[in-house]
């Protein structure tokens, strides 16, 4: 089954700066072509739900192979059965009903 997830990964006890927890896990988000976007309070990605939860799991291991003592995640997650919607069609949906409210 393929999802869209909000995946937001927080090391406790690792700091202030957490950049380089959060760059590593672009990299295996991204290595795992689950096709990750990066925004302020987290990332985006898609694809199918094993392949999602398994890179998850990649990112704690490699979080705490790092030297965080403690991980907090928060993940919200979508899936579909009448289509297949990725993300960017889902924000160009969205997009394309402002642009028609604009023009009212």
């Amino acid at each position: 089954m393929k999802v869209v997830a909000d995946i937001c990964i927080t090391p406790v006890g690792a700091g202030v700066s957490l950049s380089a927890y959060i760059a590593a896990c672009e990299r295996i988000l991204g290595d795992r072509g689950l096709n990750p976007r990066l925004h302020a309070y987290g990332t985006n990605v898609e694809g199918e739900w094993d392949a999602v939860f398994e890179a998850l799991r990649l990112c704690h291991e490699k979080v705490h192979a790092m030297g965080a003592p403690r991980i907090q995640t928060s993940i919200r997650v979508g899936s579909r059965t009448d289509r297949e919607q990725g993300m960017d069609e889902r924000v160009e949906s969205v997009r394309r009903r402002l642009a028609e409210d604009a023009g009212d």
